[in-house]
């Protein structure tokens, strides 16, 4: 019975993108499916670097006048939670003034 529902699941399946050829979309299924765990992985935690690493850029580009620092925790902020950005300000500059 799995077999069965799997096999009108992959085959019966519904486009899950307005930009991609049903074929094209069923292939990359596919490749996704045939993949090792570790490659899956490994695809997951490059999107997620990229995607830190824009959203990092484009709050620079945003907050030209900000410091390396306040962009930090601006990311951390907007990321994160407030809260923590609070706390971990208030870290940084409790280590800064001991180390004065």
């Amino acid at each position: 019975m799995k077999l069965i529902n799997n096999f009108f699941s992959f085959y019966c399946m519904k486009t899950q993108s307005v930009d991609t050829y049903q074929k094209a979309e069923e292939v990359q299924i596919s490749l996704l499916r045939k993949a090792s765990t570790s490659n899956k992985f490994s695809q997951v935690r490059s999107l997620s670097q990229i995607t830190l690493q824009l959203s990092r850029r484009a709050i620079t580009r945003a907050n030209e006048d900000l410091s390396e620092r306040q962009i930090d925790l601006l990311f951390i902020s907007l990321h994160y939670g407030k809260e923590l950005s609070n706390n971990l300000d208030k870290y940084l500059n409790s280590v800064a003034h001991e180390s004065s």
